[in-house]
């Protein structure tokens, strides 16, 4: 598959093994090939994951996806059930607003960025009211108001005018993914374990759905996860138990010396540290990918933005919705003039799986060569990507399904008992024919547990 090569050389790891794909795309009502991204993301995890096993003493194994199960993964969240319910995923008063030249999405998930659209908005709380205040708006002035008051917020454009922004053409010069040597380090091989990441300490400082995806998929394969938020940063409600799977999870005040000094401890005994903060939020408290390559040599940072490096736009905030809205992937997907989102999270989810990608390959590097370790993602670089896999005839993608079959759904859900009640959750969806994944641990509530690594194995 072209998708699954482009990554691989994106990242320049070689390999010899050679994906099974099954399933074709259309999966779902979009026209993008989301099933082709989907899958080419996670056989590239899974080639990586067999390759480094095999550093550690593991033997030879066959990765395979479906392409069907792994567009289902792009939407993993849409899945979750705690004793039976389902969670909100989706706050009343995000979505697409009408304005005088089009339409904007805003961004509320966050009480936060709900609060500060509001203010600018001079709304209060009540949908028709804050859709009357946005109608006289021209869309970029209020994506500019909204982004100066501290929320989010992408007015919907064209591919056409997307291509003539400033942004467009800075997310287009950077890679795929970015993975760069900051340091120098003796060669750490990993002892050998049953399973492919057994033993593997990952710092998972990230939120709503790229950055917990990926720590996520590195705990399918055996990595200690250790989840860290803080009491006083919005978070994703119940959605949290999704993403949450396989992973222990503490709360630090970053505020604080004492919690400062302990997540230092902590990262001087990982071997990952994954971060989602817009760029140098965490730099400037003093955890800089250098900062942290001095603290614990051999670490492999991992670091996701949602516009990437460069650009007016590089230290803005932003979403998977609010990079579909900007880029014309909305206005694309829409219909009646109207925009709209994909029925899948397939940028987030992307990006997720090459986090863990890139977070393999650089583990595996720092074995064989030593080293610490960058790898950098960005949102709108994987939006980008998923809209040059092509489109789909118009016939063949309005006529999908809005999912899957329950009967072709149902072998792929699993359930737990947890803290939080009984979970459903979708299943782990990369093959592999030796070890397959599966997550040991169930889902916590935030802050379940200490700040303090489990005992290796």
């Amino acid at each position: 598959m072209k998708s699954f090569r482009e990554i691989v050389a994106a990242a320049g790891f070689k390999t010899d093994i050679v994906p099974a794909f099954s399933g074709e795309d259309p999966v779902l009502r979009t026209r993008y090939r989301i099933g082709e991204a989907g899958a080419a993301a996670l056989a590239a995890l899974g080639c990586a994951v067999v390759e480094l096993h095999q550093l550690r003493g593991g033997g030879p194994q066959a990765v395979a996806v479906n392409l069907r199960a792994a567009a289902a993964s792009l939407r993993s969240a849409r899945y979750l059930r705690v004793d039976g319910k389902e969670p909100t995923v989706w706050d009343p008063m995000s979505g697409f607003y009408r304005v005088r030249d089009g339409w904007i999405s805003i961004h509320c998930n966050f009480p936060n960025h709900r609060d500060a659209a509001l203010r600018v908005l001079d709304a209060p709380e009540e949908r028709p009211a804050a859709e009357a205040q946005a109608s006289p708006w021209q869309g970029e002035a209020l994506e500019e108001a909204i982004h100066a008051a501290g929320g989010c917020a992408g007015f919907v454009r064209t591919a056409e005018r997307w291509a003539a922004h400033a942004q467009s053409g800075a997310v287009a010069a950077g890679p795929l993914l970015r993975i760069t040597r900051i340091g120098d380090a003796p060669r750490q091989p990993l002892p050998e374990h049953a399973r492919p990441l057994g033993g593997v300490r990952v710092l998972d400082l990230t939120r709503v759905l790229a950055g917990p995806t990926s720590a996520k998929s590195l705990a399918e394969h055996g990595a200690d996860i250790l989840k860290i938020s803080a009491e006083h940063l919005p978070d994703n409600g119940l959605v949290e138990l999704d993403t949450g799977m396989g992973k222990l999870s503490a709360r630090l005040d970053l505020r604080t010396a004492e919690g400062v000094s302990t997540l230092k401890r902590l990262i001087g005994e990982c071997d990952v540290f994954s971060q989602s903060y817009r760029p140098n939020a965490l730099a400037g408290r003093g955890f800089s990918p250098q900062a942290l390559a001095d603290l614990r040599p051999g670490i492999v940072c991992v670091s996701l933005s949602a516009w990437g490096a460069t650009g007016p736009w590089a230290a803005r905030r932003g979403f998977d919705s609010i990079v579909q809205s900007v880029s014309g992937m909305a206005a694309a997907s829409g219909s009646a003039g109207k925009p709209a989102l994909m029925p899948v999270s397939a940028i987030d989810y992307v990006s997720g799986y090459l986090m863990a990608f890139g977070s393999v390959v650089a583990l595996g590097r720092r074995a064989r060569e030593g080293g610490s370790w960058l790898v950098e993602v960005a949102l709108a670089r994987i939006g980008q990507w998923i809209v040059e896999r092509g489109t789909l005839p118009e016939g063949a993608w309005r006529d999908a399904p809005q999912e899957l079959p329950e009967g072709e759904l149902a072998p792929l859900l699993g359930e737990v008992d947890s803290a939080a009640g009984r979970i459903r959750y979708l299943k782990p969806m990369l093959g592999l024919s030796r070890t397959p994944p599966y997550w040991s641990r169930p889902p916590a509530p935030l802050g379940a547990h200490p700040a303090a690594w489990p005992p290796r194995e």
